[in-house]
């Protein structure tokens, strides 16, 4: 619990009741208990989280490696207190998706593969406790795109750590084995 939290007297938040929440178009994530809205992201936000969602998508069923999610998805990081992140795109193996099957709930975990674009609005403090939070939790690669720099950055662990230009490609490796997109590909022409 966070020493604001605590000296303010304020209710920590589970999972549970994130969940039931009102669908009222905010989107929350929860951290160590603590709910955060995030603003609506921007066209070019969401063009680029669709190219790299849409692409993806299309790999993993057809090679049948197991599941994608998109940004509404939470994934249950921590417990005790909760943190539940929703990750612009997601990728759960098939080994790790079938025996959960079809749930309602957040997924108990973390994405084998965690993708987030980085918005206008996003600090980059923000960002880096996103990825360790991913890692901690076991996510095994996390890629941050970002259309500012028409770049990325893939994290295997937090000192395995490769950035990428406009033309290098994100490669799935062993977690989504045989996946390439060239980024040149996801970002709107200049």
């Amino acid at each position: 619990m966070s020493q604001a939290v605590a000296a303010a007297g304020l209710h920590l938040v589970t999972a549970d009741e994130l969940l039931r929440m009102p669908d009222d178009g905010v989107r929350r994530e929860l951290v160590r208990g603590e709910v955060r809205e995030m603003s609506p992201a921007g066209s070019r936000h969401g063009r680029i989280g669709a190219r790299i969602l849409s692409r993806l998508e299309a790999y993993v069923r057809e090679q049948g490696l197991g599941e994608v999610y998109n940004a509404d998805t939470g994934f249950l990081l921590a417990s005790n207190p909760d943190t539940v992140r929703a990750p612009d795109v997601g990728f759960v193996s098939r080994e790790r998706a079938d025996p959960v099957g079809d749930i309602e709930e957040f997924w108990p975990g973390a994405p084998d593969l965690a993708i987030e674009v980085v918005s206008p609005s996003d600090l980059f403090s923000e960002v880096d406790e996103k990825v360790a939070e991913y890692l901690d939790a076991g996510c095994r690669m996390v890629m941050v795109v970002d259309p500012r720099r028409r770049a990325a950055t893939v994290y295997r662990s937090r000192s395995d750590i490769v950035l990428l230009t406009e033309n290098d490609s994100l490669e799935g490796g062993d977690v989504v084995p045989g996946w390439t997109l060239p980024l040149r590909d996801v970002f709107p022409q200049t």
